[in-house]
């Protein structure tokens, strides 16, 4: 129960910014229907599943390593933790919001390089805390072929 207490803000945390990120961008979101998809694209209700799924497994991984002793580990742990979620926001606003699909392709790959610090830090401090994240990497691979395509197909 201590275990869950701990972990609950910090996905609680991660679910925010998700849920944040995508109500103030909910109307970009209804936008993409009516863009040529690439292949491959699921259906739009899948997406809010895996982020809620996605976001968890952040915030469980952030609490494993923020319950470690404090250390240069942990503090760079948490800091890639802060900067790859900011930078996920980003992309959010970025690619729905302002509908800025090229800027958002170039910005996902700055996001792809900051999961991926975050992964090799939560794995230095708690190697499962890095291993949560990969289904993070791979889904955000994922979304940057996506980003690709509806770049490309709607120029």
């Amino acid at each position: 129960m201590k275990q869950v207490l701990h972990m609950l803000p910090w996905v609680v945390l991660t679910e925010g910014v998700g849920g944040l990120s995508a109500w103030l961008t909910r109307e970009g979101m209804a936008a993409l229907d009516a863009l040529h998809q690439p292949h491959l694209t699921p259906p739009r209700a899948v997406f809010p599943v895996v982020w809620a799924a996605l976001y968890a497994l952040m915030g469980w991984g952030a609490a494993r390593v923020a319950e470690t002793p404090s250390g240069q580990g942990r503090k760079r742990a948490l800091t890639a933790f802060f900067c790859q979620l900011g930078a996920n926001a980003l992309w959010t606003i970025l690619f729905f919001g302002l509908g800025w699909r090229g800027v958002a392709l170039v910005w996902i790959a700055v996001l792809w390089g900051l999961i991926l610090w975050m992964i090799r830090a939560f794995a230095d401090v708690v190697p499962l805390a890095g291993q949560l994240q990969l289904p993070y990497l791979l889904w955000v691979s994922f979304a940057g072929y996506l980003n690709l395509g509806l770049w490309w197909l709607n120029r």
